[in-house]
């Protein structure tokens, strides 16, 4: 069985998010960068896969501009067998469409039976390319998956969180999951895997060379901080007080 893995290049969780000053997007130069949390811990459920023997190959896409290379080579110190890189290396400004489209053309060439993804991107939270991805490839999809159980080479049954409790759903592959917090928790990379992944295969496909255009449906109008809330605090000399208080705002 092969896997796809999708990966992004976001800012990392821990660093402090600028605006810039025209709001026309967040500051990313001289910002650490990262794999998306949600992709990690997809990637994670994949080498888990391969482990087990149930998975023969793992392998990372990314799309970006030559620096997204360092985020396929952290990929692959975490377990990917080889790397695919699709090279924006213009910069065109790209949709959850543009990228379900793309990631359609490379499962086309890989052929995978089984393609994660993480559940969202931490930088936009759109939540949408898992489902268009299943939608162009007229395959079965679960998004925020909570277990993944292989029941056969040609089956799979995938737990997810709801409303009111869990739902598990069976697949037949090929199919699209998109991983939440609960899947697992990922590793981390130890100096000999950063070390072979040096040497693992990262192919590198120019966009310009896919037949692909950009829909451009979407415009960034603006990007703002969200407003500050000043805490309002007031003494209250005793309980009485306090009662009052919660009547007034008929909190009682």
């Amino acid at each position: 069985m092969k896997i796809l893995v999708g990966v992004k290049r976001v800012i990392d969780h821990n660093v402090k998010i600028r605006i810039k000053a025209d709001g026309s997007g967040v500051e990313l130069a001289n910002v650490k960068m990262s794999i998306n949390p949600f992709d990690e811990i997809a990637l994670e459920e994949a080498v888990r896969l391969k482990e087990a023997g149930v998975a023969t190959e793992v392998i990372a896409v990314s799309i970006g501009d030559k620096l997204t290379q360092e985020t396929l080579r952290s990929a692959l110190a975490l377990g990917a067998d080889r790397a695919i890189l699709i090279d924006n290396v213009n910069g065109i400004p790209l949709e959850p469409l543009d990228i379900a489209k793309l990631l359609k053309i490379v499962s086309e060439q890989v052929q995978p039976q089984l393609i994660l993804l993480g559940k969202q991107a931490i930088d936009n939270d759109a939540n949408q390319t898992g489902q268009m991805l299943a939608a162009l490839l007229k395959c079965g999809q679960a998004t925020f998956a909570s277990k993944l159980n292989i029941t056969d080479s040609q089956h799979i049954e995938v737990t997810r969180e709801i409303d009111g409790g869990l739902e598990t759903l069976a697949l037949t592959l090929p199919a699209v999951v998109t991983a939440d917090l609960r899947l697992n928790q990922p590793r981390y990379p130890s100096l000999p895997n950063i070390m072979k992944a040096k040497n693992k295969p990262l192919d590198v496909l120019p966009l310009d060379s896919l037949n692909f255009a950009p829909i451009n449906q979407l415009t960034t109008l603006k990007v703002s901080e969200p407003v500050k809330r000043h805490a309002q605090c007031e003494w209250l000399e005793n309980a009485g007080q306090l009662v009052s208080v919660l009547k007034e705002h008929k909190a009682i």
